[in-house]
């Protein structure tokens, strides 16, 4: 029997060959999150003109020299109403944040330096040349990179963007993800089971973890367990122009399992479908044509472990993140742990902080990969690897947080 393929060697062989997806430009509303394509130049100089970054009075740095200084104003300057004047010597002109600042004048007196009686104002507080002014070019200037390939943009980056003066950006475009169930014990939520039926729900973590990383999803349904109905679906993820196909359920080989042979009846390049996890084993990934393929397994549980920790990363990697995988933290064990075998443990923990501040995670008592309550109620993952020794409560161990995004 072949050795399992170890959980690291799955995920490189997920992303082996999984590349960012061409670019497109979206608009400043709809690129938040989103990943630069392209370097990202400034079209434009901030701020274009020296500008006052007080409201105060515009005048020169020597009339005010010595104090108090009686000075004529000529005018006003507001933000986008530039003063077309000159001051001269014994002059000012009387301006507002973000207001050109006039020719001839070198500095700005705060108004609380100032009172003012008709068209003369007093200067009671001496101002240097330049103080209180923003000169052009102090943000950036044309030309300049601000933004480089491969960020990902959060709110500030969209108001940067703003004022480099784009209205849209080059992105890499997002995965289109079509999910399908398969298994003729399967129904729909709202439906009422029959004997032997249960409720489809992996599907919808599934759906909610690509809509979590910005997806466009498909949601195939529940093919029977008839090859032809299965066939039929994974050529609907093909004509939809899917990136990705992920199954859930039917990824093994039993007689009811027919998800590898409608996909190889398609012409599947097989990359494995055993990975020495838990839970998870029974996973599945290839390429058909240029769509990827995820086979996960059909216990809940195992199907959103497995989601987590490949499908995340895979989507992330066409759309041109570079975090990819959960950040691994330490913590201290709540409970007692055994020796493990030769598949990695997964297990489903609470985590709470700890008399010195230190987070505890328990894993849950029962690891059962069909119980979606204990699920729900884990906060993180306590990573086993294969063949770890036996630990005792208090030990250090690693989790990954599913109580957070990454």
């Amino acid at each position: 029997m072949a050795a399992l393929m170890s959980v690291a060697e799955a995920l490189r062989r997920v992303l082996e060959h999984a590349a960012p997806l061409p670019s497109e430009q979206a608009s400043l509303l709809d690129a938040h999150g989103r990943v630069l394509a392209a370097d990202l130049v400034a079209k434009r100089t901030q701020p274009p003109d020296d500008v006052s970054a007080m409201d105060g009075y515009a005048t020169r740095a020597a009339d005010v020299a010595r104090v108090p200084a009686r000075l004529h104003v000529i005018g006003e300057v507001a933000a986008g109403h530039p003063f077309d004047g000159e001051v001269k010597t014994g002059q000012a002109a009387r301006i507002f944040t973000g207001g050109v600042l006039p020719p001839g004048a070198d500095t700005i007196v705060i108004q609380e330096n100032t009172t003012r009686q008709g068209d003369v104002v007093e200067v009671t507080t001496g101002s240097a040349a330049g103080r209180h002014i923003r000169r052009a070019g102090l943000d950036f200037q044309t030309g300049s990179v601000l933004l480089s390939k491969g960020t990902r943009l959060t709110a500030r980056d969209l108001a940067l963007a703003a004022a480099m003066n784009h209205p849209a950006v080059p992105v890499h475009r997002t995965p289109k993800v079509a999910v399908l169930a398969t298994g003729d014990e399967l129904v729909r939520p709202g439906t009422e089971p029959g004997f032997g039926e249960i409720v489809y729900s992996n599907g919808y973590a599934t759906m909610a973890l690509a809509r979590g990383e910005g997806c466009e999803v498909i949601d195939l349904g529940i093919a029977p367990d008839r090859l032809p109905e299965t066939v039929a679906a994974v050529r609907r993820a093909r004509d939809a122009g899917a990136d990705l196909l992920v199954t859930s359920g039917g990824a093994s080989v039993g007689d009811y399992d027919l998800v590898q042979q409608a996909l190889a009846a398609e012409g599947l390049a097989l990359s494995f479908w055993k990975v020495a996890l838990r839970p998870g084993r029974p996973m599945m990934h290839g390429r058909l044509g240029a769509m990827h393929v995820l086979g996960l397994p059909g216990n809940p549980v195992s199907a959103y472990v497995c989601a987590f920790l490949f499908l995340v990363p895979l989507l992330r990697r066409l759309a041109g993140r570079t975090d990819l995988e959960p950040p691994r933290e330490s913590a201290m064990l709540g409970s007692d742990m055994p020796e493990n075998d030769e598949r990695a443990d997964y297990l489903r923990a609470t985590l709470l902080p700890g008399p010195d501040g230190t987070f505890v995670a328990t894993p849950i008592t029962i690891q059962d990969s069909s119980m979606m309550a204990a699920l729900a109620k884990a906060d993180c993952l306590v990573v086993r690897e294969a063949f770890a020794p036996a630990a005792k409560a208090g030990s250090r161990c690693v989790i990954l947080r599913l109580t957070r995004p990454f």
